[in-house]
């Protein structure tokens, strides 16, 4: 396990002396100077996670320490010690890329974990460098990106079943990444080399599925002027997507189960049969197993489908990936807006990591756009974000107004918050409230929010 590094900066041998064991009971690895041109020569010469400084010093004061490690060493945090007079200073230097600050006297509690939290976003603004790097370069990096334990089980099987040359089908809600899992697989397969084609099987009607799929002859329909291929044959040797395989019609899985098994496609309009070589990937954010009951989905074509199967689970089950996710978002899309844009408030991130997401990585991709298009500040704050993730706390009343709110009120305000925190699913916001779905029908009957 890397130890955590911080340097103490403080004219005060009292001072330096507390910080430094204090951090050392938590297990820090702590040095400490008394002056700000000895922190420049520490950090030129050894690696630390977090500098720790006094705001006034006589040779070097905390501000010009920060400029200066900013423009030297840009990844390492700073977290400014202040009295009450130049806490405006302090407020400042924060705009400036402090951390934050501390004002004394200092409380041991509130030092550690303002610590802790700059040093992890230290760690995870290097790891969402890594990612940008890797994707440049063109690596064939896991295009998935999350460390929790559910991703980490995920990118795990994807790497292991690409080695195997076998169909593979990846279930997940919408917007939790099943192309990009799908375009991992054959990443790292040995059909990384051809062809990757992807389809999504409910976007055409059953004619324009079959000529996508299959290709047709000349004239096999008014205006078929030349032969032309299908995915099935162009993607030969290498990897084809079928997303949204759920809503392929029943004729179409037919013919589908027949290329499988048979290795061969006949096009429309044609009678003779063209050999193909296609590993098939296909995702659904149905239950295919209900369909299988209903008679919706062939159950030939499902076990031809299913030898091996990757779920991605939905952001909120791995909601320890949300701050990677929401940097690595944050930084490409400044980069594409050409905004300097550099992280998040607490309250914003705190906000991002309660939220439902029911549209899931996708949906976080959005909601980072709209945040760095109209943000007027270096980080994001809590007003950047739609009203759904910025009014998510019915308690932030404000309490400097003279409008007191209703008890009616306050039970639509607490029932809107319920939902939008379970995606608008009446069935789960009337079980989390104790009352069946007609009492919750009924408290929203009239309301402005009824839907």
């Amino acid at each position: 396990m890397v130890q955590n590094r911080i340097l103490i900066v403080d004219d005060e041998a009292v001072t330096r002396k507390n910080l430094t064991r204090l951090f050392e009971r938590e297990g820090f690895s702590v040095s400490s100077v008394s002056t700000g041109f000895e922190a420049l020569e520490r950090l030129r010469d050894s690696p630390y996670d977090l500098v720790i400084t006094d705001l006034v010093m006589e040779d070097l004061d905390g501000l010009e320490l920060l400029l200066n490690i900013k423009t030297r060493f840009p990844n390492i945090e700073v977290i400014l010690i202040t009295g009450y007079a130049s806490i405006p200073t302090a407020i400042s230097a924060v705009k400036k890329g402090a951390y934050h600050y501390l004002e004394k006297p200092i409380r041991p509690e509130e030092t550690v974990h303002l610590a802790r939290q700059a040093i992890e976003k230290k760690r995870l603004r290097e790891q969402v460098e890594q990612l940008e790097a890797l994707v440049e370069k063109d690596l064939n990096a896991p295009t998935l990106i999350g460390q929790s334990s559910g991703m980490v089980e995920v990118l795990k099987l994807i790497k292991q079943v690409a080695q195997v040359n076998c169909n593979v089908l990846i279930t997940g809600e919408s917007g939790t990444g099943k192309e990009l899992a799908a375009s991992m697989i054959h990443s790292f397969s040995q059909r990384r080399n051809n062809n990757f084609l992807a389809i999504n099987c409910g976007g055409f009607a059953e004619e324009l599925l079959a000529n996508e799929l299959f290709g047709h002859e000349k004239d096999a329909f008014t205006g078929a002027s030349s032969a032309r291929t299908g995915l099935l044959e162009t993607a030969s040797s290498g990897t084809l997507f079928l997303d949204e395989i759920g809503d392929m019609p029943s004729s179409m899985q037919a013919k589908l189960l027949r290329a499988i098994q048979e290795q061969e496609i006949i096009r429309v309009g044609g009678t003779h049969p063209v050999p193909i070589d296609v590993r098939i990937i296909s995702a659904t954010n149905q239950d295919l197993k209900k369909s299988l009951n209903s008679g919706g989905f062939r159950q030939d074509l499902f076990y031809r489908l299913n030898v091996v199967s990757v779920e991605i689970p939905p952001l909120r089950e791995r909601k320890d990936d949300i701050p990677l996710l929401a940097n690595y978002f944050l930084n490409r899309t400044a980069k594409r807006f050409h905004r300097e844009v550099i992280g998040f408030s607490d309250g914003a991130m705190e906000a991002l990591k309660n939220y439902y997401f029911p549209g899931n990585v996708r949906e976080l991709e959005n909601i980072i756009e709209h945040a760095v298009a109209l943000t007027s500040d270096t980080t994001i704050q809590l007003k950047d974000l739609p009203p759904d993730l910025s009014e998510l706390d019915i308690f932030s009343f404000d309490q400097s107004g003279n409008d007191v709110m209703t008890l009616k009120a306050l039970e639509q305000n607490y029932i809107q918050w319920v939902l939008n925190r379970v995606g608008r699913n009446k069935t789960r916001a009337a079980r989390l409230l104790g009352i069946d779905r007609s009492s919750l029908w009924r408290h929203l009957k009239g309301s402005e929010f009824e839907d």
